[in-house]
């Protein structure tokens, strides 16, 4: 009943605002459009609003889900007109915010101490008011000067309603759309409520906060502030305040004298090093949550808020990921489809030489063009069509990287709409890839799994000899078991020799690439102590063993 009593709210609202100006009724099939036109909404007077006031209303009126939705259509002004998209940008800190005196209480409760002992100062009227939370300035009884942020009450409820009804849609969808399947609604709903959910504790979100912080510490790219966790609960968190320029302020930056040029590259190398270096990046990029400090302006630097939505990639996804991307940057279409293959993320009976042709066809017009001719907004769509003809699955588990892409694409736009991206991004991914498949990757490597492997190793010919017996112990007696049996103990030992021997090969081969190398000595430096100890240990036993 509640999941219906929400339905029919979302359809008053979209009443109320006379949402249905947004539907474009000429492309639908006849029948839904008798539909549209005979609809409810007609018996609505049409509020004396502009378009874009509408629609931002009506988001902010239904609740956090479609707030977020609104903040992501707020950065694409390649997929909309300017006057909606800059209606839609008061949705990144500018949410009608519900009374301070609420607030208050629930900091109180929270922390079990009035204000005015926590602080020497607190604004009950907030700073900025999201979806989720607003935030208010304080200053602590030693004089720091920091900001309060507090859940907005009851909005939990809320976003369990909206979750209820994207489940309901996520299975009718599966069930009766043929495309259902391959666009795994259920799952992507299931990974969007496990991050939704996380942005209601707060605690959750300091220590996001200050994993990142120490993954930037002392860096000219980005600045993080510190938590406060003496004052932080899972509806309160203390934090400490920033001073700078909105990143949506252009005329600001400019009256400043940044370099925007160089803004707008390190904003791709943020992205990039988060993805690839980290495999834990900032996942709700949106103008509201970027500051920039001109306090230097020809090296600018970021500053980031709101850690509540954070992203990490598997290994496997990471590496898939950066290959096809230094594939695609040289317009290796070829490579492109056979790691699509590869990963699982097209069928294995897909025909790569018509994959290729069709990257090619979607990817090639996108080239040595700046970033205002290119919108990610389409070429995502071309390539979702593409995907469909070739049955490709929707991966989760990239649904937030790609949502995180879209935003930074949409401020690069708005920074320097020159931007190479290519030029920029390809560098950073040909230094990672290197660094990970190269010797010092290889090294660390082998000194990350060593000690496990000498752990083990003693273990080993136990495992092999249970394995035997379970296999002989599982198959009928007779003179072939016994045969098949033999013949597997001989083709154990030898493939164990033979491993013995590849692995003591391959520490001799990483010696001679490391010796031969000029940066060897800073290598070494690189390498601690018991980490050489470990590689000559782990050379002494397999050449034990080989003998």
């Amino acid at each position: 009943m509640t999941r219906v009593q929400r339905l029919f709210r979302i359809a008053w609202v979209l009443c109320k605002y006379r949402l249905d100006e947004f539907l474009p009724l000429a492309e639908l099939p006849p029948a839904l459009r008798v539909l549209f036109v005979l609809a409810p909404w007609h018996l609505f007077p049409k509020p004396k609003l502009d378009r874009g006031d509408r629609l931002r209303l009506a988001l902010e009126e239904l609740g956090p889900i479609f707030v977020k939705f609104g903040q992501i259509l707020s950065t694409r002004r390649d997929l909309l007109p300017d006057d909606m998209a800059l209606s839609l940008q008061q949705l990144q800190d500018r949410v009608p915010p519900f009374p301070g005196a609420q607030a208050q209480a629930i900091i109180e409760r929270s922390l079990a101490a009035p204000v005015g002992e926590l602080f020497a100062e607190f604004d009950q009227a907030p700073m900025a008011s999201a979806s989720v939370a607003q935030v208010h300035a304080a200053t602590m009884p030693d004089g720091r000067r920091v900001v309060v942020k507090v859940i907005r009450p009851s909005i939990e409820r809320t976003i369990r309603q909206d979750i209820a009804l994207m489940y309901l849609m996520a299975r009718g969808l599966e069930r009766y759309w043929s495309e259902g399947r391959r666009l795994r609604p259920i799952e992507v709903v299931q990974d969007y409520e496990a991050t939704i959910y996380d942005e209601l504790d707060l605690q959750r979100e300091a220590a996001n906060a200050s994993q990142l912080r120490r993954n930037f510490d002392q860096s000219s790219l980005i600045y993080i502030p510190s938590i406060d966790w003496q004052h932080t609960r899972k509806s309160v968190l203390v934090m400490e305040r920033i001073q700078g320029i909105p990143v949506a302020d252009v005329d600001a930056l400019n009256a400043a004298g940044v370099n925007m040029k160089v803004l707008a590259e390190k904003g791709v190398e943020i992205f990039f090093t988060q993805v690839f270096r980290d495999s834990f990046f900032h996942a709700d990029m949106h103008p509201g949550n970027i500051f920039v400090d001109a306090t230097n302006p020809q090296d600018p630097r970021y500053i980031a808020i709101d850690f509540g939505i954070v992203g990490t990639l598997a290994p496997d996804d990471q590496s898939y990921l950066a290959r096809n991307l230094l594939a695609f940057f040289r317009r290796d279409y070829r490579q492109v489809a056979e790691l699509h293959i590869q990963s699982g993320w097209v069928p294995p009976h897909t025909r790569v030489n018509e994959f290729e042709a069709a990257i090619r066809t979607v990817s090639e017009p996108i080239f040595e063009r700046p970033l205002k001719d290119i919108s990610f907004g389409q070429f995502l769509l071309r390539l979702f069509q593409t995907a469909r003809r070739f049955e490709m699955e929707v991966q989760p588990q990239l649904v937030l990287l790609q949502k995180t892409l879209l935003n930074v694409e949409g401020l690069g736009r708005q920074l320097y709409p020159e931007l190479d991206l290519w030029s920029t991004a390809q560098p950073f991914l040909e230094t990672w890839m290197r660094k990970r498949i190269g010797p010092a990757g290889l090294l660390q490597s082998l000194q990350s799994h060593l000690p496990a492997w000498l752990e083990q190793s003693p273990e080993m010919p136990q495992l092999v000899h249970d394995a035997l017996l379970q296999i002989r112990n599982t198959q009928s007696g007779g003179a072939q078991q016994a045969a098949h049996l033999e013949q597997l103990r001989q083709q154990q030992a030898l493939t164990d020799k033979r491993w013995r021997r590849t692995g003591l090969a391959a520490v001799l081969v990483t010696a001679a690439i490391l010796t031969s190398r000029e940066d060897v000595l800073v290598l070494a430096q690189d390498v601690p102590t018991h980490g050489w100890i470990l590689l000559g240990a782990a050379a002494l036993l397999v050449f034990k063993r080989t003998r």
